[in-house]
């Protein structure tokens, strides 16, 4: 079991965000056959505030679409502590890259959502092989999910 954590600088989220964070967090589980009990905090945030934390903790002096916090980051033999850590999505951003790449905002939230949790699970996107690895577990999580382009 994965207990999801949700609130935000934003307010708290609405009903229907807090069904599909704990659709895709169900669905992640099934999908990497995670049985043990952990916990994982949501927050969105705005533009400023996603812009304020990549530059402090990425120095990187821009906003982004999610930021993930792993706690498993800090364990040398890579086994998943009990709190996962800290989701950061940019509601903002959602809205934007939603229109931006043609899709709803429900789908780019839910992939947000997807990303995010793989991060804090171990996952990364830095190398070829990584982000191949890493982008066709979104893929097969969302499309278990039936959230398409």
């Amino acid at each position: 079991m994965i207990k999801v954590y949700v609130g935000g600088e934003l307010g708290n989220f609405t009903f229907k965000e807090i069904k599909i964070v704990k659709k895709v967090v169900k669905q992640v589980k099934k999908t990497l056959k995670i049985k043990a009990y952990h916990e994982v905090n949501f927050m969105l945030v705005d533009l400023q505030t996603i812009h304020d934390y990549n530059l402090k903790y990425r120095k990187i002096d821009r906003p982004t679409d999610v930021i993930s916090f792993a706690y498993i980051d800090g364990e040398k033999d890579r086994t998943l502590p009990k709190e996962l850590g800290d989701i950061l999505i940019c509601i903002d951003k959602v809205k934007e890259q939603a229109a931006e790449y043609g899709h709803s905002e429900l789908r780019e939230f839910a992939f947000l959502t997807t990303h995010g949790m793989l991060h804090i699970l171990g996952y990364d996107h830095q190398t070829p092989e990584e982000e191949k690895i890493m982008f066709d577990l979104q893929n097969q999580i969302l499309d278990k999910l039936k959230i398409t382009r």
